[in-house]
């Protein structure tokens, strides 16, 4: 066997932390994400609550009405992440290389440190159990001989399951009745393709080659590779520098017609972004704006330019395309920069990167924050994490809306 692979994916990992904080909430369905009165979608949720069919992604407002008796609760992201970090702790010290795919997933690449799938099947089963015991969380683990079919392992016995594809005779026995869904990169939309041309399974796209190449191009001929049990992608740590953009985007509770608003928004989006950039020294050359409007009708708009080195040169650039468009009610808003490229290797704390701000002394920028804060009567601190971290924006930003509506 070339490569030996375990991939790791913890149980319903939000729902799961909150549970083993709180045994209250064991055994009960539990819906992470927005409250069923708000706007939002599930980021995750219990095994229980998927038995009354709500699942990742859902719109809040179905959750709520195929599971009205719930429990519904906000991601706590910080806490989640630092129970991530613990994970990838224990993960990694089994592994040569480990490729990160969220805060509760990941490749391992074992083949050096096992030596053997007698042994590998050892790691495997130890990272379960130092899961369990060291973080009181269960995951399942797939053990194979490439990335897609540890995927397809790993969700075999879910929850809290283990299971094995060997050979790639193995996962194209295993797969080949199945929907082509199970093929990794087929998401809704290359599904439907195929189903619009009767190809709904493994074995109906490996009949028809031919027609899959025609119809998906390039993407086409990796299906038929994988299909086959052919993957030989290697498993490849992730590297902040390596980002091809870097973004923060807002879904507002109620439509906002108000673009002043919008403009104080997309300057602590701005600073929000630049932050991580600086964080891992990396800087854009382009500047991406994103609308998403009350008929739900999504606009991008973006353009190259020198002036995206600090947060309001990424505003300007962001409110004249914001002023391009027609006015309408928004109902999302995003900004990022992108075309990134790093000047050192050094990455920077949280602490490291808020000082930059300062050290900058950019009294511009403390202007623009001290009239938002008579606007809104908020403290906008330069060197406050409250704008830099994701959940506490989120929060900041619709108190600003409310205030702006209400008064």
């Amino acid at each position: 066997m070339d490569q030996i692979i375990i991939h790791v994916d913890m149980d319903a990992f939000y729902a799961s932390v909150e549970a083993r904080d709180n045994p209250g909430l064991r055994g009960k369905p539990l819906i992470i994400g927005s409250m069923p009165y708000e706007r939002g979608v599930v980021a995750t949720c219990s095994y229980e609550a998927r038995k009354f069919g709500v699942h990742s992604a859902m719109n809040i407002k179905e959750a709520y009405r195929l599971c009205p008796d719930g429990i519904y609760m906000h991601p706590n992201f910080v806490k989640y992440k630092g129970v991530s970090e613990q994970l990838h702790e224990i993960w990694n010290s089994y592994a040569t290389a480990s490729e990160t795919i969220a805060l509760d997933e990941a490749f391992l690449d074992v083949t050096e440190t096992a030596g053997s799938i007698d042994r590998a099947r050892e790691m495997a089963l130890e990272i379960k159990k130092r899961t369990r015991d060291e973080l009181g969380l269960t995951c399942s683990v797939g053990l194979a001989y490439s990335k897609s079919a540890a995927k397809t392992a790993s969700e075999e016995k879910k929850p809290d399951g283990y299971f094995e594809i060997l050979t790639p005779q193995d996962f194209v026995d295993l797969v080949i009745d199945r929907d082509v869904r199970v093929l990794f990169t087929v998401g809704a939309r290359t599904a439907d393709k195929l189903y619009g041309a009767g190809i709904n399974t493994v074995s109906d796209l490996l009949s028809r080659e031919d027609e899959v190449v025609g119809l998906l191009g390039r993407q086409g001929k990796m299906l038929i590779q994988l299909a086959r049990g052919i993957d030989d992608r290697k498993v490849v740590p992730y590297r902040p520098e390596d980002a091809k953009s870097v973004s923060r985007e807002i879904t507002f509770q109620e439509d906002v017609h108000d673009y002043k608003l919008l403009e104080d928004v997309l300057l602590l989006m701005s600073m929000s972004v630049i932050e991580r950039a600086r964080r891992h020294h990396l800087r854009g050359s382009g500047v991406v704006l994103k609308l998403t409007y009350t008929n739900m009708k999504s606009i991008t708009r973006s353009r190259v330019t020198n002036h995206c080195d600090d947060a309001l040169s990424i505003q300007k650039e962001a409110v004249d395309m914001l002023y391009s468009l027609k006015k309408h009610g928004v109902r999302l808003i995003g900004v990022g920069i992108y075309n990134l490229s790093n000047s050192r290797t050094k990455q920077l704390t949280l602490d490291d990167a808020i000082s930059i701000f300062r050290k900058d002394g950019d009294e511009e920028l403390d202007k623009a924050l001290a009239e938002m804060s008579g606007r809104y009567g908020i403290d906008f601190s330069p060197d406050s994490e409250h704008i830099y971290r994701v959940d506490s924006l989120h929060s900041l930003v619709e108190e600003m809306r409310v205030r702006r509506v209400y008064g």
